[in-house]
C-alpha cells in the first residue's frame, strides 16, 4: 500500500469513528446553540411552574440561550413525560417534576404509565425541598402529635382528614402516617391543596397534611394549628415546631423537586446542566425567591439522587400496596 492510499484509509477511518458518536458529538461541543425548553406538568401559577422560572433566567444567562417553560398538564404528569420521553436525547428538552411522577406513579399507575423510573431519564440534579406540616382544625382538642394519636385510637373511623386529591403527596403521606402510628383516619379527597384547605379551616375535615407553601399564609389563622413538620428533625425557620418523627420514628414526608432529561442524553451534557442548576441554586437571588415559599435548595450528588429515587419507590410501593390505593 503506497502513502497516498495510507493517507486515505486512515482518513476514511477517522471519519468512520468520528460518525460513531453520532449527531450527539457535535451537539456536545456546541451545546446549547438554540433555545432549551423545560416542561412543566402543572398550569402556570402551580408549584412547579413558579419553581422553573424561578431557575430560567440564571440557566439562560449561564447557557447563553434563552430557557423557555412549557406547561404540558394532564394524567398526574403523565402528559409531559410522553413529551420529554418524544423528544430527541439531546438536552434541549426538560423535565422538571415533583417527585411523585418517579415514585408515586410506578405503583398508582403501574398498568397505565410507558416509563420506568430508574431506566428512562438522565437524572440532572434535584432543585428544591418542601416540607409537608401536619394540621388540624384548631377545634379539634388535640395540642401535639401524640393528642392526635391517642384521640385517633380513641375514636377509630371517627376522624377526618383532607387531601388535594387521590394518590397525590399529601394522601400518602396521611396514609404513612396512619400505617406508622397505628390509627384508622378517614380520606376526604378534593380537586386541590385551596379546596382542602378551605374545608378544613371552615371545621368540615379535622386534619390534613399540607406543603408548607400552601399553608404559610395561613399560620395566624386562629382556626389552623400546627402540630408538626414532616422533616426528619425540627426546620430552621420554625424552631419552635417539632417534627412527626418525635413521636413517630421513622416519618418523613417531603415534597421535592428535580430537573430529568431523556436517558441517552450526552454526559457532557448533562453534566453541564447540572452545574448549571447548581450555580442557579447557589445565587442570592433563587435563594431569596425560594425561602419565600419556604423551599430549601435540594443538592445531592448523581448517585444521591439516584438512590434518593430508588428507595422512595420502594417506599411508597408498600404504602400504596398496603393502603389499597387506586386511581381510576
Amino acid at each position: 500500500m503506497n502513502l497516498s492510499r495510507r493517507h486515505v484509509l486512515g482518513a476514511a477511518v477517522a471519519s468512520a469513528a468520528l460518525s460513531g458518536f453520532g449527531p450527539s458529538f457535535a451537539q456536545t461541543q456546541n451545546y446549547p446553540n438554540r433555545p432549551i425548553r423545560i416542561l412543566v406538568p402543572n398550569p402556570p401559577g402551580g408549584g412547579t411552574d413558579t419553581l422553573a422560572r424561578m431557575l430560567v433566567q440564571s440557566l439562560s444567562e449561564q447557557l447563553g440561550q434563552s430557557v423557555i417553560v412549557e406547561s404540558r398538564v394532564g394524567g398526574s404528569g403523565i402528559v409531559a413525560v410522553d413529551a420529554l420521553l418524544q423528544a430527541p436525547s439531546d438536552g434541549y428538552t426538560l423535565l422538571l417534576l415533583y417527585a411523585g411522577i418517579l415514585t408515586v406513579n410506578p405503583s398508582i399507575f403501574k398498568d397505565r404509565i410507558r416509563y420506568d423510573s430508574l431506566r428512562d431519564f438522565a437524572d440532572i440534579a434535584p432543585v428544591a425541598e418542601v416540607p409537608n406540616v401536619l394540621i388540624v382544625n384548631s377545634s379539634l382538642p388535640v395540642k401535639n402529635v401524640s393528642d392526635l394519636i391517642a384521640l385517633a385510637k380513641a375514636k377509630p373511623g371517627k376522624l377526618s382528614y383532607a387531601s388535594s386529591g387521590n394518590g397525590v403527596s399529601n394522601h400518602l403521606a396521611m396514609e404513612l402516617f396512619k400505617q406508622l402510628a397505628g390509627v384508622d383516619i378517614v380520606h376526604i379527597p378534593y380537586r386541590g391543596d385551596m379546596p382542602a384547605l378551605t374545608d378544613l379551616l371552615g371545621g368540615h375535615v379535622d386534619l390534613a397534611f399540607a406543603n408548607m407553601a400552601t399553608v404559610s399564609p395561613h399560620l395566624k389563622d386562629p382556626r389552623l394549628r400546627v402540630l408538626a413538620v414532616a422533616t426528619s428533625k425540627r426546620m430552621e425557620n420554625f424552631p419552635d415546631i417539632p417534627s412527626v418523627s418525635e413521636t413517630v420514628p421513622g416519618y418523613e414526608t417531603n415534597l421535592w423537586y428535580g430537573i430529568v432529561a431523556k436517558a441517552g442524553t450526552p454526559g457532557p451534557i448533562v453534566d453541564k446542566l447540572r452545574a448549571a442548576v447548581r450555580t442557579a441554586q447557589d445565587s442570592q437571588d433563587v435563594k431569596a425567591r425560594f425561602a419565600a415559599m419556604n423551599a430549601t435548595p435540594m443538592v445531592l450528588s448523581e448517585d444521591e439522587f439516584k438512590d434518593t429515587i430508588r428507595h422512595e419507590i420502594q417506599k411508597w410501593t408498600q404504602v400504596v400496596e398496603k393502603a389499597h390505593i387506586t386511581v381510576e
